[in-house]
């Protein structure tokens, strides 16, 4: 009990990532069945699994739904403040603790947005299945990320194990002819009438006028793409907040699929429940149905992969893999977040990152809980012992003779 006393976060972690592992989940699901996926499999680099309590953190902040990354913020901004403020200690260092807390999480914010890191990568057992994303963009998109080039976005998917990959900037053609490290491939993702509509081919310009007025235009939409030889997609999350009663009339005006699983943040929420409805919808109708990491420069990693079958044309012809941990953004509530990211995140461990959690929790438990000497520095534990090694030691001066 006094060892608890003295260090309850090490104990509870050490706690959690045993106990996670009796439900613990797979890496990888079908989007549309929800059960593990036969060819496919998640690689993590040494370099994420040492770094595993940092390189897990990043990632289950990077797939927080909108809604539910504004109250994880806020109520652990809250809870770590009122730690450091009522630890005892003198008042300007109580205020310094209240601020770190907050701070420490705004950066963690910034690092899973924006640091280079070692990633997850794909790998598949069937060499007949094109690992690819439908939607993705660069700085040419309004809200790309400055600076992000159709190089570093090949890149990107690259290292997690995508063989190519659509560009679709937002009412703009992509024209870059990028082979290298997987090839690009054109399209544009197309707004109108509060729907996005991604369309897959070296397209033409539309007029967007024409098709923007209401939902009945937009309809023709979809007839005009199939004439430039594009492929049409309805984006998550427009058809789910602003068309969902529309769907069978898209159907019947020609879209060929649907994104089932969005990674940017304002679609993860969608419902599995509504998922399994546009899933039976495309399997009725033999239409794509497709996941997208929609990229735009920001996050290191991506929730979803697709795996396509070459020569197969509708809802045969791809499935859809993602992480679990994004998928159940959409069956909680967001007030929730505080506490059921961290359990799902948990759940969600690989038995090598959870060797590497347990090692770092006992490593920092043993420096900081077997007892200081006299003289050690403060807060150090055992590592304060250590550090005498290299302190110089002077020879003491004799004592002055008596009188």
């Amino acid at each position: 009990m006094n060892l608890f006393r003295r260090h309850p976060i090490a104990l509870v972690l050490l706690a959690l990532v045993v106990v996670s592992a009796v439900d613990s989940s797979p890496a990888l699901v079908d989007a549309a069945t929800g059960a593990p996926p036969a060819d496919a499999d998640l690689a993590r680099p040494l370099g994420y699994v040492v770094a595993a309590p940092f390189s897990d953190v990043l990632d289950a902040l990077t797939f927080l739904s909108l809604d539910r990354a504004r109250a994880l913020l806020v109520v652990w901004g809250v809870a770590l403040a009122t730690w450091g403020a009522l630890r005892p200690a003198p008042p300007w260092r109580r205020v310094a603790r209240a601020l770190l807390g907050p701070v420490a999480l705004l950066a963690l914010g910034a690092a899973a947005a924006t640091l280079p890191r070692p990633v997850p990568r794909l790998v598949t057992t069937d060499s007949a299945l094109t690992v690819i994303d439908y939607h993705a963009h660069t700085s040419a998109s309004h809200d790309g990320r400055r600076g992000w080039t159709a190089l570093d976005l090949a890149r990107w998917h690259a290292a997690q194990g995508f063989e190519a990959s659509y560009v679709t900037e937002h009412n703009v053609l992509f024209d870059q002819r990028v082979q290298q490290p997987i090839p690009l491939l054109p399209g544009v993702e197309w707004s109108v009438a509060d729907q996005h509509v991604v369309a897959l081919a070296d397209t033409l310009p539309v007029d967007r006028g024409r098709f923007g007025r209401d939902t009945r235009s937009l309809l023709g939409l979809f007839g005009e793409l199939h004439r430039h030889g594009a492929l049409s997609i309805a984006s998550l999350p427009e058809y789910w907040r602003a068309h969902w009663d529309d769907l069978d009339e898209f159907v019947a005006a020609g879209l060929d699929g649907f994104e089932i699983v969005n990674c940017a943040p304002k679609a993860l929420a969608f419902p599995a429940a509504r998922r399994g409805q546009v899933v039976a919808l495309a399997a009725a109708r033999d239409l794509l149905v497709v996941g997208a990491s929609d990229n735009h420069g920001w996050g290191k990693v991506t929730c979803v992969w697709n795996l396509a079958v070459s020569g197969v044309r509708g809802y045969r012809s791809n499935q859809v893999v993602a992480r679990p941990l994004a998928l159940a953004q959409g069956e909680w509530l967001p007030w929730t977040a505080a506490y059921t990211q961290p359990w799902l995140m948990f759940r969600g461990l690989s038995w090598s990152e959870r060797c590497s959690w347990v090692t770092w929790i006992l490593v920092v438990l043993i420096y900081r809980a077997v007892p200081r000497r006299a003289g050690d520095a403060a807060g150090l534990g055992i590592l304060a012992r250590s550090l005498e090694v290299f302190k110089l030691r002077w020879p003491r001066k004799p004592a002055p003779p008596g009188p």
